[in-house]
């Protein structure tokens, strides 16, 4: 079954009282510098999310049945003004449950909302970061593989997952134990991601990648066009689509007449099973096609 194929049955079959999926806070105190804001109410317009103050994982399990111990954290975009929470975070980790990943939806603070004080590269990419290191941690507590978690950003969550990935992260002092833990992603995915942190600074040891951006995006195509290239001199497993006649913010595709739109998450599901990124533990990866001629 296809990503796209998996997404249209959720709306189709999704019950009306549908249980409500778990949420869990990064730090126990609030984030670094936002203490004091951790429990001011988020603001929630048209299923778009801002004035985040204390960053959490939204939780979406598969069915135990064909868990695979993959796990992917998904970072919506939204121009760090607001989070696309629906189309960019909730959809995806829905679909991707379909294959046996484990998926957990941030809510990162936001550099750019009305009267933020926060910093992208300084806090919204430590959020990130502390997703990485709290889904690590907490692996046995969700059957989850920690040598196979991945990130997926759309848009401004692109950006933070090359700032995580593919850039080397700032010295810090840990708070505890958990920041102790290593943040890198085992795979990364990136949907038209945004200009900042590229170019990489720290692409030798980036992990492998798969991104996808439509040709006619102004603010996007190229970032996506430059970081693959970076990734591919250095010899990082990475696969690029970009797409004709194809603007920003196609999310899954669902909302687009081009057939090659609907079916780009069938390719990300082709990338993650030829990754061996959904083959349960101790299975070997497919390995890489040979260049010598025949």
């Amino acid at each position: 079954m296809s990503l796209r194929v998996a997404f249209a049955l959720m709306l189709v079959a999704a019950p009306a009282a549908a249980q409500q999926a778990p949420v869990v806070a990064l730090w126990p105190n609030g984030a670094p510098g936002s203490e004091a804001r951790r429990t001011e109410a988020e603001t929630v317009r048209d299923s778009y999310v801002s004035n985040v103050h204390n960053p959490t994982l939204t939780i979406y399990r598969p069915a135990p049945s064909h868990a695979n111990g993959a796990a992917v954290i998904v970072a919506p975009g939204g121009g760090h003004r607001m989070l696309v929470w629906i189309n960019e975070g909730e959809v995806p980790a829905k679909a991707l449950n379909r294959y046996g990943v484990t998926t957990f939806v941030l809510k990162y603070r936001l550099a750019r909302d009305p009267g933020s004080s926060y910093d992208i590269e300084r806090d919204a990419a430590a959020d990130l970061r502390r997703a990485v290191r709290w889904v690590r941690a907490h692996a046995s507590d969700y059957a989850i593989d920690p040598a196979r978690i991945g990130v997926m950003g759309f848009s401004a969550g692109g950006e933070l997952v090359s700032l995580v990935a593919d850039n080397p992260a700032p010295a810090q002092t840990p708070m505890d134990a958990i920041d102790r833990v290593s943040a890198r992603p085992d795979f990364q995915v990136l949907v038209y991601p945004g200009p900042l942190g590229t170019p990489a600074k720290a692409v030798a040891n980036a992990p492998p990648a798969f991104l996808v951006a439509g040709s006619l995006d102004q603010c996007c195509a190229t970032s996506a066009m430059a970081l693959y290239s970076q990734l591919r001199s250095a010899g990082v497993s990475a696969e690029l689509h970009l797409y004709a006649d194809t603007d920003h913010a196609f999310n899954l595709g669902t909302r687009s007449e081009r057939i090659s739109i609907q079916h780009w998450p069938d390719r990300l599901a082709d990338w993650l099973a030829d990754g061996g990124w959904l083959i349960p533990h101790g299975s070997a990866k497919i390995p890489p096609v040979s260049r010598k001629e025949p």
